[in-house]
C-alpha cells in the first residue's frame, strides 16, 4: 500500500519540487530533482519533514555519483539499487543524531527548558525571601511594641 502511495506522489510532483503528504498516520515525502531524478521516503507524523528531505537529497546525491545518468535508460523499477541505503537508513533512524540543525534545535530547547526550571526557582525563593523579610519586620514591630508596653508598666510600679 505504501509503495502505491508512494509511487503514486511521486509521479504528481512537478520536477525541482518537493511535497510532503499525509495519509493517516504515515508523511510520504516525494522529491523530484530538476533532472527528473525523484525519490520518496515514508515517515511517521513526529518525523521532521526537513531531516526527511535532507535523508533523500543525500541518497539521490549518492545515488547519481554510483549510477551516474545511466537511470534514465531504466524502465524497470528496482533494477538499480544502492548499497548504501541501509546505513543510510539506520543513520536516519534518529533525526536529531543525523541532522546537525535538527541536534541544535534540541539543545535549544533541552537548554530553555533548564533555563525556565531556573528562572521559577529563583522567583520561588524571592518569594520566600519577601515572606521572610515580612514576617521578620512584623516580629521587629511586635517585640518594640513589647518593649514600649514592658516599659509603661514597669515605670507605672517602682520596687523599693
Amino acid at each position: 500500500m505504501l509503495t502505491f502511495f508512494s509511487k503514486t506522489f511521486t509521479k504528481r510532483t512537478q520536477p525541482g519540487q518537493r511535497q510532503s503528504i499525509t495519509h493517516e498516520s504515515y508523511v510520504v515525502h516525494c522529491y523530484v530533482r530538476s533532472d527528473g531524478l525523484a525519490g520518496s521516503v515514508t515517515t511517521d507524523l513526529e518525523y521532521p519533514s526537513r531531516v526527511a528531505f535532507v535523508l533523500l537529497t543525500q541518497v539521490m546525491d549518492e545515488f547519481t555519483t554510483v549510477h551516474g545518468n545511466s537511470w534514465r535508460g531504466t524502465t524497470q523499477p528496482y533494477s538499480m539499487t544502492l548499497d548504501s541505503l541501509e546505513e543510510y537508513l539506520a543513520k536516519y533512524q534518529d533525526p536529531a543524531a543525523a541532522d546537525k540543525v535538527t541536534k541544535i534545535q534540541k539543545d535549544l530547547e533541552d537548554t530553555t527548558q533548564i533555563l525556565h526550571k531556573t528562572i521559577d526557582s529563583v522567583l520561588e525563593r524571592g518569594v520566600k525571601l519577601d515572606n521572610l523579610v515580612e514576617r521578620s519586620d512584623d516580629l521587629s514591630r511586635q517585640s518594640k511594641l513589647f518593649y514600649k508596653q514592658a516599659k509603661k508598666t514597669n515605670s507605672c510600679c517602682v520596687i523599693s
